[in-house]
């Protein structure tokens, strides 16, 4: 099986780094070190390999799967469930765009990286992004998980706003579940859509019924 340095090693030649095997192992060390922080209860180094593994087994629709992937370890690099706004990502965006130019990645490789991590903070891509729409497909698999997969997500998402009220909480959650109905589509890659739409709009309606 191929360690997550490997992964990462892999994903970054692919998409043109040129830094030392060394470097590029430094890199994803300090990366681990960011999705392991002691905030994370759900955006942690599990939610990474089921983005990434995600991101394999539907590389094949993608024409950069290397970069998706990098995208998918870039994504919430930065994480603080305090932030306001799309901070996260735009910290995270900013960070991957410094980190791979520093690795000898391309600046237009770094640059779509960027660009596909900034992509996470509403998941809404234009009509032909293949890569955006399978790294945002990827992000959101957990929507579709079977329900005790899903019930421990959700309780990790409460963990991680522990600083929120209760009313407080119930009320954005329920606001994010309900803008996420309203999309045309959760998913956005056929494939995916047509294994996991039904399921994902399922658990979203069961928690919402559940916070009223």
């Amino acid at each position: 099986m191929t360690s997550l340095p490997e992964a990462f090693r892999s994903a970054a030649r692919g998409a043109g780094a040129t830094a030392s095997d060394d470097d590029l192992d430094a890199a994803a060390r300090h990366l681990l070190g960011c999705w392991t922080e002691p905030q994370r209860h759900y955006h942690d180094v599990s939610h990474l390999e089921s983005v990434l593994d995600v991101v394999d087994r539907f590389a094949h629709l993608a024409p950069h799967p290397d970069r998706v992937r990098l995208a998918a370890w870039l994504h919430d690099a930065v994480y603080d469930p305090r932030a306001l706004g799309d901070a996260n990502e735009r910290d995270s965006a900013e960070f991957a765009a410094g980190l791979l130019v520093s690795l000898g990645a391309p600046d237009e490789a770094a640059a779509e990286v960027a660009r596909l991590v900034s992509l996470t903070a509403g998941h809404a891509t234009e009509d032909d992004d293949p890569d955006g729409e399978l790294l945002c497909d990827a992000d959101l698999s957990i929507l579709a998980a079977d329900p005790e997969r899903y019930a421990a997500y959700t309780a990790a998402i409460r963990r991680e706003y522990a600083h929120v009220p209760d009313d407080a909480f119930r009320g954005g959650r329920s606001r994010v579940l309900t803008e996420l109905l309203k999309l045309p589509s959760i998913y956005r890659l056929e494939p995916i859509r047509e294994q996991w739409e039904d399921r994902a709009r399922a658990n979203l309606e069961a928690e919402l019924a559940e916070l009223a």
